[in-house]
């Protein structure tokens, strides 16, 4: 017996700018089922000192953060599609999207949080892999929502400061440096 063909499409190709970016976003999900795979509950909650975040704590922070930055992106993609915002690479950022890439990168200065990209307390340590996963699915559809716009000229504003606003080109990538940090 022949296995069922499959019924999904392979995703369609973007410029490579995006996709890097969805390359990114697949690394990070393998990373992650591959850094939670067997774990216990216990073992995701655990905490390897006082003031630092378990397992599931740093998974739960990168999904609030991402959902958060993905809410705005989304918003912005709706808008420069109906304003008819597009363009082909290469995007010129400027300097304000590429400083904050690097602020957010491995090995960018150390800060703490803003309260709304906080791990949730009381969170169970199981779903938070779960809602990671999700997350980069949604990552990924937002790329293919926002293929063919000018990625520099269509900007985002941040969740925490809405006075930023950078092109939502950086913002995938601030994203992608971000989870490469905290994994």
């Amino acid at each position: 017996m022949s296995a069922a063909p499959s019924t999904s499409a392979p995703p369609r190709a973007l410029i490579p700018e995006l996709e890097e970016r969805r390359r990114d976003y697949q690394a990070a999900a393998a990373e992650a089922r591959d850094l939670c795979a067997g774990l216990s509950e216990a073992q995701l909650a655990w905490r390897p000192e006082p003031g630092r975040w378990s397992i599931a704590e740093c998974l739960d922070h990168l999904h609030v953060a991402g959902e958060e930055v993905l809410a705005q992106v989304g918003a912005a993609i709706e808008r420069g599609g109906a304003r008819g915002t597009t363009g082909s690479p290469p995007f010129r950022y400027g300097w304000l999207g590429p400083w904050f890439v690097r602020a957010n990168a491995p090995g960018g200065r150390r800060i703490s949080a803003p309260k709304v990209f906080r791990p949730r307390a009381g969170r169970p340590p199981g779903g938070a892999l779960a809602d990671f996963l999700a997350l980069q699915d949604e990552l990924a559809a937002a790329l293919e929502r926002a293929d063919g716009l000018d990625l520099a000229r269509v900007r985002a504003r941040s969740p925490v400061t809405p006075l930023l606003r950078i092109g939502i080109g950086s913002w995938f990538e601030v994203v992608a440096v971000h989870q490469k940090r905290h994994l």
